[in-house]
């Protein structure tokens, strides 16, 4: 099984993201989702207590979301919550914000272009020169503050 991770921008904040080739699907960092949506100061401590109201409710969204390994702020692998783009809309539907309509037109343009990609290989190459050179961008940054 493949998974590419990326971070995928919506309106310059960043969202941790997986994509499974095995099953076809992006996951989302649910984290970064309630940080984006709700400005909140701690989105682990609002993720965590929605989580918390949702399985109180009996809701089975929040019971099938996985976890897998993904680079945290200090770089070191962490296990998140991830959801793939159906959980993550019903998710979104729990978390009263006025971005929730433009993030999710968001997500719909991400599921889009890995759609387009998978049926034109030259995006697809297209989008891994955007990638490398992204990454070499930010690795060169990386080094340059860091030393």
């Amino acid at each position: 099984m493949t998974k590419k991770q990326e971070i995928q921008l919506f309106q310059e904040r960043k969202v941790r993201t997986v994509w499974d080739d095995e099953q076809e699907k992006w996951y989302f960092s649910i984290v970064d989702v309630c940080s984006v949506l709700t400005d909140s100061k701690d989105p682990t401590v609002y993720w965590r207590k929605l989580k918390q109201r949702l399985k109180e409710e009996g809701n089975e969204t929040v019971t099938n979301c996985h976890q897998l390994k993904l680079r945290a702020a200090d770089g070191k692998m962490r296990q998140t919550d991830v959801a793939d783009t159906e959980q993550l809309f019903r998710l979104i539907q729990s978390i009263p914000s006025p971005k929730a309509e433009p993030f999710k037109q968001w997500m719909a343009g991400v599921a889009s272009r890995r759609i387009d990609q998978m049926q034109d290989p030259e995006l697809n190459i297209d989008q891994a020169i955007i990638d490398y050179k992204r990454l070499s961008t930010q690795n060169s940054a990386f080094i340059t503050l860091n030393y």
